[in-house]
């Protein structure tokens, strides 16, 4: 038979376990959310010298993937949240799912996670093969 005794040293162990899983918990670090780019698939295109690349990119709300150009077309699809377009020569616009946008070869552009939460595009590039995909402008 349990004790009075006994059900407080089984309470009192349980709050102690309780307290330390805790602490271990706060103590683990936090993962920072970053920008993914995920590779879906690359081709070679029957016009010489030309590839498509598709490519998933997620941006969470308030990262940026900044100024940059690419080697190609770019051709858009918002999948997820919100995502905040800079082209270069036009004004800025908020995309949401379901929405697209064209981005010329060459022409400098960026996107920002405008959230909430995470910002996902499908992004297919028509380009030159052999070139880099992305180049950062200052």
């Amino acid at each position: 038979m349990i004790g009075r005794r006994d059900i407080r040293a089984i309470r009192l162990v349980t709050v102690i376990a309780l307290l330390a899983g805790v602490a271990a918990f706060a103590q683990a670090p936090i993962p920072k959310p970053e920008i993914r780019r995920t590779l879906l698939q690359r081709h070679d295109l029957a016009a010489p010298g030309r590839e498509v690349v598709q490519v998933r990119v997620d941006i969470p709300a308030g990262l940026a993937f900044g100024r940059h150009t690419h080697p190609g077309d770019e051709i858009v699809y918002v999948i997820e949240g919100r995502l905040e377009y800079e082209v270069e020569g036009r004004p800025a616009v908020t995309l949401g799912a379901g929405e697209v946008l064209f981005v010329p070869a060459g022409t400098v552009h960026a996107a920002r996670g405008v959230g909430p939460g995470n910002g996902a595009e499908l992004a297919t590039y028509v380009v030159e093969k052999g070139k880099p995909l992305v180049v950062m402008v200052p």
